[in-house]
Order: structure tokens, then C-alpha cells, then sequence
């Protein structure tokens, strides 16, 4: 990969608070998708990649010609195996993107919505175990125990019903390998790279729009809803999200993606009152608790600079 100004990771501050503010963007999402519960999943994915895709698109023809110049120059400098790694890691993470999406829709339709809340719990202890076994990241003795505590927490939840659990398993793990792969992914602007993933993402769903897709919507609330999902439930959480992985590692970004089902769960329990039994508390408190803990050292560095 290209030559990158070395980020300065001994204050992580900034970086922390793109992933935390990320994924509690994510936590809030079941507002933006409750006025649109009557309108195929799928349509809501078609139109929030296409709107996605164009809104970045036009930003970066209109706004960030340069960056785009320059970005463009830079990939061009490279060696052949680094442009080679350059593009399989932008197709790859595009692909993973759109599994991921194409596979949370499909558990939330036809499975239960306790499996996709199940994925997200899941995937932080795939990105661990990915971070350590393909990127070597170190895990401490505080984030071993976090990921015990995780598992722990997991199969609470899964227990009584395994097949939601594996399930789980695919679509946490869509999205743990988008993560891994993203962390090895740097020297281009991040805009621009989740530009390309869009692009990736538009052109494969493009093919099976006249296919799977309803009729044309016509409410005005519905292309309303879906800018807002688009920009603030899409682009603004994944900019953050890759932003992130600038200083932080994978596992570390992986965790915290816990903060996301932790958030669901407690608006699904207050705002809309579902039912929860004792047995769902301990597993959620249990998967909280794995969180702070296997975040401990990281806010203790950061809150002394070392």
C-alpha cells in the first residue's frame, strides 16, 4: 500500500468516539424503519444503495475533485501486487457490505428479528477471533475474558433456539470480514473508499432490481424516509465507521459494535414495549459488561495519553 502519514495512536480519542458515535447512530435505526414497516425489505435496500451511491457520487464530482485527483495519482504510483491488493480489498469490502445487508433483510424477513439482533451480538467475537488469527492483533488477558464473556452472553440469548444462532452466525460474520478487511485497507481517502464500496454495492444489486423489486413507490414519505436511512443511518455511520480504523484495531472496533443491539434492545423494551424475560436481561447485562471490560485498557491509555 501507499506511503501513509503514520497516525499518531497513542490519543485515540477522536477515533474511539467515530466508532462509539457509529454504532449508536445504528442502535436508533428501528425509527427511521418503522414508518416504512409496510413496504418490502428489499425495495428499502435497492433504494437506500442507489440513493446512497448517487448522493456520494455527486459529492465527489462536485465537491472533492481534488481529493478524487489526487487519490487517483497516488494509485497509480503504486507497485502492481499493491494496486492488485488495493482493488481485491475495495471489491472485497463492497461485496461484504452488500452480504451483509442482502443477508440481515433476508433473517429479519424470514427468520426472526431476535436473529439479526443475535448477528450484531455475535459479530464483535468474529471480529476478534478474525483480527487475531488473520491480522495478529493482541489480545490482552482483559479482551480474552471480554470475548468469554461475550460468548457467554450469546449463547444466553441463542439458548432454546440454536438455528437463530446460526443464522446469526452469517450475517455477523458478513460484517466482521468487512471490518477485517477494512483494517488493511488504508493510504486512500475514506470517503472516497466507502464511495467505491457503494459503487460496488449498486452494481451488484442493479441486475436484480427489475427482478425482486415492488412497484414503483410512490409516496412522498417513502423516498423521505429512505434519504434519511441513506445519509444517516448509511453514509454518515460507515464514514465513522472507517474513520475508526484508522488508529483503532479490528477487535476493538468489532466490540463496540455491541453498542448497536445493546441500544435496540433497550428502545425495543421501553419505547415499544416488547416483552423480555429474565433470561434476555442477563444475556444483554452480560454482553454489556464484556464491553466495558474489553474496552478498560484502551480508556485508561487515552484518558493518561500513554
Amino acid at each position: 500500500m501507499p506511503a501513509v502519514k503514520k497516525t499518531d495512536t497513542s490519543n485515540t480519542t477522536k477515533y474511539y468516539a467515530a466508532a462509539i458515535a457509529a454504532f449508536a447512530i445504528w442502535g436508533f435505526f428501528s425509527f427511521a424503519l418503522m414508518p416504512l414497516q409496510n413496504y418490502p425489505s428489499l425495495d428499502i435496500l435497492f433504494y437506500r444503495v442507489f440513493f446512497s451511491t448517487v448522493l456520494m457520487l455527486l459529492i465527489t464530482a462536485i465537491f472533492r475533485r481534488r481529493t478524487f485527483n489526487e487519490n487517483v495519482q497516488l494509485f497509480r504510483k503504486l507497485a502492481y501486487h499493491q494496486k492488485k491488493k488495493s482493488v481485491l480489498l475495495n471489491i472485497g469490502g463492497g461485496i461484504f457490505l452488500t452480504s451483509n445487508w442482502f443477508f440481515f433483510i433476508y433473517v429479519m424477513n424470514h427468520i426472526s428479528i431476535k436473529a439479526t439482533s443475535l448477528a450484531y451480538l455475535v459479530c464483535p467475537i468474529l471480529t476478534a477471533l478474525l483480527a487475531f488469527f488473520v491480522l495478529k492483533e493482541k489480545l490482552n488477558k482483559y479482551q480474552r475474558l471480554a470475548i468469554g464473556l461475550s460468548i457467554g452472553g450469546c449463547l444466553l440469548l441463542a439458548l432454546g433456539n440454536m438455528l437463530d444462532m446460526l443464522y446469526s452466525l452469517v450475517v455477523g460474520l458478513s460484517y466482521a470480514l468487512y471490518l477485517v478487511s477494512q483494517r488493511r485497507n488504508a493510504g486512500f481517502d475514506k470517503l472516497l473508499v466507502l464511495t467505491f464500496h457503494f459503487v460496488i454495492s449498486a452494481v451488484l444489486l442493479l441486475p436484480l432490481y427489475p427482478f425482486f423489486s415492488a412497484r414503483l413507490p410512490t409516496s412522498a414519505d417513502f423516498y423521505s424516509y429512505t434519504a434519511i436511512i441513506s445519509v444517516v443511518f448509511t453514509i454518515i455511520p460507515l464514514f465513522l465507521n472507517l474513520y475508526a480504523l484508522k488508529a483503532l484495531t479490528s477487535s476493538t472496533v468489532g466490540m463496540l459494535l455491541s453498542i448497536n443491539p445493546l441500544i435496540g434492545f433497550t428502545i425495543a423494551v421501553i419505547v415499544f414495549h416488547e416483552p423480555v424475560n429474565a433470561m434476555q436481561l442477563t444475556g444483554y447485562a452480560v454482553v454489556f459488561a464484556a464491553v466495558v471490560i474489553f474496552n478498560i485498557r484502551v480508556s485508561k491509555s487515552v484518558r493518561s495519553g500513554k
